[in-house]
C-alpha cells in the first residue's frame, strides 16, 4: 500500500485518501491490535519519503473509533455523516484536521436543504482545520445540478470567511479528487 502511495504521489497526487474499508467490522480493542498497526506501517513509510503528502484516513461507520483513528499518523481523519460534526471535533480535539461529513442523502434535497445542511456542517466544525466533504462517495442517481450546488455554497464559504491558503489548497485537493470521482462515476453511468 505505501508503495501505491508513493506512486501516486511521484505522479501528481497532491493528497491521498485510506480507505479501511474493514475497520468497522473490528472492536476498539481488535482495531488496536489487527488495524491500527498495520495504517501506523503505511504512514510512516509514506512520510519517510515524502513527508508533505497530506494523508486523510476514511472507515465508514467509525464513530467508535475516531480516537484512534487519529493514532495512526494521518494529516486528516473522514467523518462519515453518522457522526455529528460537534461530536467528532470535541472528541478529536481542536489540533486534529478533520473532513466530512454532510450525508449524500442531502444531495437529493432542495438547494436551500443543501445549503442549510453545509453551513451546520462549517459552523459544527468549528475553528479547527477542516475539509467540506461528503460522508460518503455520491449515490447513483444524485441531480449532477446538486453536486455543482455543493461546490458553489463550499465556494462561497470559503471566499465569505476568509480561509487560509492551506484551507485553498485542501479544498483544491478535494475538489481534484471528487472531479476524479464524478468522471469515473459518470463513465459508469454511461
Amino acid at each position: 500500500m505505501a508503495k501505491y502511495i508513493r506512486y501516486q504521489a511521484d505522479n501528481g497526487a497532491q493528497a491521498v485518501q485510506i480507505f479501511d474499508s474493514w475497520a468497522t467490522e473490528l472492536s476498539p480493542v481488535d482495531f488496536e491490535e489487527f488495524s491500527l498497526p498495520y495504517l501506523k506501517q503505511i504512514v510512516d513509510a509514506v512520510k519517510l519519503t515524502h513527508p508533505d503528502l497530506p494523508l486523510i484516513l476514511y472507515a465508514s461507520g467509525s464513530g467508535g473509533l475516531l480516537e484512534r483513528l487519529s493514532l495512526t499518523g494521518v494529516d486528516v481523519v473522514s467523518l462519515d455523516w453518522t457522526v455529528d460534526m460537534a461530536d467528532g471535533r470535541r472528541r478529536l480535539g481542536p489540533d486534529v484536521a478533520i473532513q466530512g461529513n454532510v450525508d449524500p442523502g442531502v444531495l437529493f434535497g432542495s438547494k436551500e436543504f443543501i445549503t442549510n445542511r453545509i453551513n451546520d456542517t462549517v459552523k459544527k466544525a468549528g475553528k479547527g482545520k477542516h475539509i467540506l466533504n461528503l460522508g460518503h462517495g455520491i449515490k447513483v442517481g444524485t441531480p449532477e445540478e446538486n453536486v455543482a450546488h455543493f461546490f458553489e455554497v463550499a465556494k462561497s464559504l470559503r471566499e465569505t470567511n476568509n480561509i487560509s491558503r492551506a484551507f485553498l489548497l485542501e479544498c483544491t485537493a478535494f475538489k481534484i479528487y471528487l472531479a476524479r470521482f464524478l468522471i469515473v462515476y459518470l463513465n459508469y453511468e454511461g
